[in-house]
């Protein structure tokens, strides 16, 4: 921290620059800011502007309220490139503790354990609120199953969305799961799917379109180190310059707790998806694809590794990236995974509750 302050934060726009504020907080204002970092700003005098906009403000102040100071408080015809007046709320909130960092956590990582789709499901939600409760402390962990099954959002339609007797008679159950987004067609091997429990603080004042890719930087590094160039194609979708590989969804629960997953398909029969998935017929004949593409494998065909590789990778990279250590689920967890699967999750109530 800069001699004679008393607040220091910092936050990398993602895709842009550096944003640093030292600040000086007195009588529960802010009384003296100074912004810095790696950024573009034209004129060099709306740096002024900016550090004036934020004097003045209260040591609690609300991100919004920081943003709007900042837009305000500029003049007319500054430009500011690599940053935007969110990306200066977010830093002064960080910098008054509000909201945190990567490493201001300590992170765990689960790794892949085999066990039913809809358990897996359900542990999403025993996870989470157990990270709500500060029962376990932030983590990744990575999804195994060895069945078949479509997770449908929270909010698909079941008819709309599944070919029931398709379904059945390739054996897939239809699961709900608490987040929003679109359908996974899951069989054993087919994809790679993970989650993150983490609290709200981490993504303080960011909209959902600006936290996916937030969140999921780090699996932008784990697959350039297999040899997929990957990026964010918003709102949710992680793709190729080949086209999709894969998408997120999130679910902010009450507790200041936020659930972020993405599925990454690995080797799809798309075959078989299409005679289950309604929505996925139209998705593809709409692009113009051939029935006859038989496998949707991209990250097999691009990476040219096994599965379990591209997932020691990934987790490789968020160990490294952000200090994590090996994190478990015990029985009772698992337990309370199950009874939750059988009390809720494998009901006709929650699956149908959008018909």
């Amino acid at each position: 921290m800069t001699q004679g302050y008393t607040h220091h934060g910092e936050y990398k726009v993602v895709g842009g620059k550096l944003v640093v504020v030292d600040l000086v907080v007195a009588d529960g204002k802010i009384a003296v800011a100074s912004l810095n970092g790696d950024f573009f700003l034209e004129p060099d005098e709306a740096l002024v502007d900016l550090n004036e906009a934020l004097v003045g403000l209260p040591e609690n102040v609300e991100h919004s309220v920081v943003r709007d100071a900042v837009a305000a408080g500029l003049r007319e015809g500054a430009v500011m490139f690599g940053f935007d007046a969110d990306a200066v709320a977010r830093v002064v909130r960080r910098a008054l503790g509000h909201a945190t960092s990567w490493a201001d956590h300590r992170w765990e990582v689960i790794g892949p354990e085999t066990m039913p789709i809809i358990e897996n499901v359900a542990l999403d939600e025993v996870l989470a609120r157990q990270v709500a409760s500060g029962e376990r402390g932030p983590s990744l962990r990575i999804w195994d199953w060895n069945d078949s099954g479509v997770v449908i959002g929270s909010f698909q339609s079941v008819r709309n969305e599944v070919d029931a007797q398709a379904a059945a008679e390739h054996g897939i159950q239809v699961i709900r799961r608490i987040s929003g987004g679109g359908a996974m067609f899951m069989e054993a091997g087919n994809c790679i799917t993970y989650s993150l429990y983490l609290p709200s603080s981490l993504v303080d004042g960011m909209s959902f379109a600006d936290s996916y890719p937030f969140l999921d930087a780090w699996v932008m590094e784990a697959l350039a180190t297999v040899g997929v160039k990957a990026h964010y194609k918003p709102l949710n979708d992680i793709a190729t310059d080949s086209g999709k590989i894969g998408g997120a969804a999130q679910k902010r629960l009450a507790g200041g707790v936020v659930l972020h997953h993405v599925t990454m398909s690995y080797d799809i029969d798309a075959e078989k998806m299409l005679q289950v998935l309604r929505i996925g017929r139209e998705k593809i004949s709409d692009k113009g694809i051939a029935s006859a593409v038989k496998r949707v494998d991209p990250l097999k065909s691009q990476s040219r590794l096994g599965r379990e590789e591209i997932i020691s990778a990934m987790i490789d990279t968020f160990t490294r990236r952000y200090d994590a250590s090996t994190g478990a689920v015990d029985a009772a967890t698992r337990e309370a995974a199950r009874q939750l699967a059988a009390s809720k999750f494998a009901t006709e109530a929650w699956t149908a509750r959008v018909p």
